[in-house]
C-alpha cells in the first residue's frame, strides 16, 4: 500500500456518503442542508500543503458543495456528474496525470468505473458492501464522520509528510 501512496498526486473525492454521511435535509424553504466533518477538512488542507491536489466529482448539484470545496480551496469540483468517467478522465487530461497517481474514495457502485483504474482506491466503513473487497482500503470512520481525515492522515503518513505537517501541534 506505502508504494500506491508514494505516487499519489491527486485525491478525488465523493460527497454524499464520503464528505457527508448521506443524508439530504431541507428545510421548509426547500434549502439544502448538509453536514460537513470539520476533521476532514483539516486534513484536506494539510493534504494540500503536502502538495495533494484535492478534487470532487458528485452526481448531485449543489450549491452547499461549491461553498464547501470553495471553503477549502478545492478547484476542481465536477458536479451532477451522472457518470463519473467522463468528468474523471478530463480531469487526468487537465492536470497531466495518470491513473496511479489518482487516490478515489466512493461509497457506492456508480464509484466503481473509477475506483477500478485508480492507482489507489478507498472506501468508507457504511459504503454498499459490494464494493469492499474491490477496494485498497476500507476506512474504519464512516462517511461525513471523519472518514476522509483518515484517508488524509494515511497520506501523510505513508507518503513521509505527517511529521512536517503536524510538528507544530506536538511542540510542548
Amino acid at each position: 500500500m506505502r508504494e500506491k501512496l508514494q505516487k499519489i498526486k491527486l485525491l478525488l473525492l465523493d460527497v454524499d456518503g464520503v464528505l457527508t454521511d448521506g443524508r439530504i435535509i431541507y428545510d421548509t424553504q426547500g434549502n439544502e442542508l448538509k453536514a460537513f466533518d470539520v476533521k476532514d477538512g483539516h486534513g484536506l488542507k494539510m493534504i494540500q500543503r503536502a502538495g495533494i491536489q484535492v478534487g470532487i466529482i458528485t452526481g448531485r448539484q449543489s450549491e452547499v458543495v461549491a461553498r464547501r470545496a470553495a471553503e477549502l480551496g478545492i478547484e476542481i469540483l465536477y458536479q451532477k456528474a451522472l457518470t463519473k468517467l467522463g468528468p474523471y478522465e478530463e480531469i487526468l487530461a487537465q492536470q497531466g496525470l495518470s491513473d496511479v497517481q489518482i487516490a478515489y474514495v466512493g461509497d457506492d457502485v456508480v464509484d466503481l468505473p473509477i475506483l477500478r483504474r485508480v492507482g489507489f482506491s478507498a472506501t468508507v466503513a457504511d459504503a454498499v458492501p459490494d464494493l469492499l473487497p474491490l477496494v485498497d482500503y476500507v476506512t474504519k470512520r464512516p462517511g461525513g464522520r471523519g472518514a476522509v481525515r483518515e484517508i488524509c492522515d494515511l497520506l501523510l503518513k505513508e507518503t513521509g509528510h505527517w511529521d512536517e505537517l503536524t510538528c507544530r501541534y506536538f511542540e510542548a
